[in-house]
């Protein structure tokens, strides 16, 4: 089956957090789209690099299978402080797809009250945000519908888990040895 997956790009986002991911779910045959939060196309990574997106998230986004929030600063903020985001995210939520959050990101979930019950990870310093949910000191935390990586180093291991969320281990083992991910 050919998943779906949206990016939801902030100003601030830290680039290998988003990514890696979206290569490893290429990839995987996905289809990954770039939604902007802003009214501009163009979206200024935290290390100031500009990246063209497809569309904005005031535009809609059609049908989709997974929603991610890559992290950095200020993106994590800049989407924790977005309506529009956080009503996207509980739209998806309500409608069962799935949810994933690296870095500062997995915040925006907390705070939606989203992890309550749920295991997940964030990077350090931001644990405080994941309300109601049990920190987990580890890369890539899956736990229902929702998958929390703690930073840019797990970002290639958060592509692929995101693949045997979706597609089962089968289709993500192969990619995991293709690119040397350990």
């Amino acid at each position: 089956m050919g998943y779906k997956a949206i990016v939801l790009l902030a100003d601030g986002f830290e680039e290998t957090e988003a990514f890696a991911p979206v290569d490893v779910m290429t990839r995987a045959g996905y289809e990954v789209r770039l939604i902007s939060i802003s009214n501009s196309l163009t979206v200024r990574s935290s290390h100031g690099i500009e990246v063209n997106v497809y569309s904005l998230l005031c535009d809609g986004v059609g049908d989709y299978d997974l929603l991610f929030l890559p992290g950095g600063m200020p993106g994590s903020t800049n989407l924790n402080e977005s309506q529009s985001v956080k009503n996207e995210i509980l739209k998806a939520h309500s409608e069962g797809k799935w949810l994933a959050a690296i870095c500062a990101a997995p915040m925006v979930y907390g705070g939606l009250g989203l992890l309550k019950g749920k295991r997940a990870t964030c990077y350090p310093g931001f644990e405080q945000y994941l309300e109601g949910a049990q920190f987990v000191d580890e890369p890539v935390v899956v736990d229902g519908k929702i998958i929390t990586a703690f930073g840019a180093g797990a970002s290639l291991r958060l592509g692929i888990e995101i693949v045997a969320a979706l597609s089962g281990r089968e289709s993500a083992d192969p990619i995991a040895k293709q690119m040397k991910i350990v």
